[in-house]
């Protein structure tokens, strides 16, 4: 029975990298796509792009640990604060914050890349 929990516990650790990588990509692709839609003027895309860069960001976020958790929180607060600055029309500075955090998506994803290696 320990053998069994020990190699359970193995496999979802080996695992967590991987959970994370898919959402931290799928994040990366919502927000490089925010950042386009802010830079043509494009609020309601901006704000479906940051919503759902938002979401995967998050998950990313529980599933990851140390360096990657730290960036992906950073890019979760960034992506919080361009959905609030184009809620309320300030298209340019919502754009700002977008690019910000797909500088940390990238970083927190460079980690869970290492990670898994």
């Amino acid at each position: 029975m320990k053998k069994i929990i020990s190699i359970s516990t193995g496999l979802l650790l080996l695992t967590t990298p991987v959970f994370a990588d898919n959402h931290t990509a799928a994040a990366l692709e919502h927000a490089n796509a925010a950042v386009v839609n802010g830079a043509d003027g494009q609020t309601p895309l901006l704000l479906e792009q940051t919503q759902a860069a938002l979401k995967h960001t998050m998950a990313a976020s529980k599933e990851a640990k140390s360096v990657p958790k730290t960036h992906l929180d950073a890019a979760a607060k960034e992506l919080n604060k361009a959905n609030e600055l184009g809620n309320l029309g300030h298209i340019g500075s919502a754009t700002s914050h977008a690019e910000a955090a797909v500088k940390h998506i990238e970083m927190g994803n460079r980690y869970i890349g290492y990670i898994k290696k």
